[in-house]
């Protein structure tokens, strides 16, 4: 009977202390979504002189459409000359002759496919070799035509995805990171994107590439945390883009779904402010009930959307 009352104890114990660590853990993501909710009213809404700060050059990757697009606009709006590197030159064109006629900044095009890998990093590494970089925003990115079961994806594209969203924000930043710590300033953006916070099915690989650019660029900042330079990790939530021409509902513009030039006006204020972030008010709101509700709600959401925009596709067709 003794025996049984000590088991009884520990067992008590041991539930008890479980308990404490999860309640722990619950009251720790209550005090992260508090904080990133509350901290952009704290960012100061003075003119950052980003010129100053890091450097008069500023590379933008996948910038000819979109979050991307509009991120380059931005910058060149305080006064940052912009290289947009991207694989359709007469795209590229039409937005550095669009930056050019709205600020008096010069634009470089760099016309790439990352998808090819090694060949384009190597291309890319030649054409910028003269020009100190001051800030990198790895903003590329490709994800499924439409949601579906990984058997079903094309060979090639899950390579093409890989390549683009895990090679391109790797080996850019290793092309320009050293650079920056030799001069003591710089600033990498790396964009990735809210599918990174638990399994995504019917984008499985996607949102497998944003969890390592979610990781690659927290350890990035570990690195480099006292070379003075940024390395922000961004996350937007759903947006109306072109990436999403699959869905109706993320290509409406709402409170919780903004357009790309919203979005970017925001995310750039936080540069140098914020070290994570999704870049704008409605988007913490978003991510961080993603945080708090429990995983398989999520997950039944999110299945069941995406079933029904796969089921909307194949209607349509």
């Amino acid at each position: 009977m003794e025996g049984c009352h000590v088991y009884t104890s520990v067992l008590a114990v041991v539930g008890g202390i479980t308990l404490f660590f999860l309640l722990l853990d619950t009251l720790w993501n209550i005090i992260l979504a508090a904080r990133a909710l509350l901290a952009p009213f704290f960012l100061t809404h003075e003119e950052q002189n980003l010129v100053k700060r890091y450097g008069s050059w500023a590379l933008i990757t996948g910038c000819t459409d979109g979050i991307g697009k509009e991120y380059a606009k931005q910058l060149a709006k305080k006064g940052l000359n912009v290289i947009l590197v991207s694989r359709s030159q007469d795209k590229l064109l039409k937005t550095a002759n669009e930056i050019e006629q709205e600020h008096p900044v010069k634009t470089k095009i760099i016309v790439a496919d990352f998808s090819k890998g090694a060949t384009a990093i190597d291309y890319i590494r030649n054409e910028i070799k003269n020009l100190e970089i001051g800030i990198l925003v790895n903003n590329v990115g490709m994800q499924y035509t439409y949601p579906m079961f990984v058997g079903e994806v094309p060979e090639q594209q899950l390579w093409d995805i890989i390549n683009i969203n895990v090679g391109a924000v790797t080996m850019m930043s290793r092309i320009l990171v050293e650079d920056m710590k030799k001069r003591k300033r710089g600033a990498i953006v790396n964009v990735s994107s809210g599918s990174e916070l638990q399994p995504l099915p019917l984008m499985t690989v996607y949102a497998a590439s944003k969890v390592y650019v979610r990781n690659f660029t927290r350890s990035l900042r570990y690195e480099y945390s006292d070379c003075g330079i940024t390395i922000q990790h961004l996350s937007p939530m759903f947006i109306n883009t072109k990436m999403n021409d699959f869905s109706r509902r993320l290509r409406t513009t709402s409170f919780f779904i903004p357009d790309a030039q919203t979005f970017a006006k925001h995310a750039v204020n936080t540069l140098g402010k914020l070290d994570c972030t999704t870049g704008e008010y409605a988007r913490k709101i978003r991510l961080h009930n993603r945080v708090l509700v429990p995983r398989n709600t999520v997950l039944f959401y999110e299945i069941s959307s995406r079933m029904g925009e796969n089921s909307h596709r194949e209607q349509t067709q």
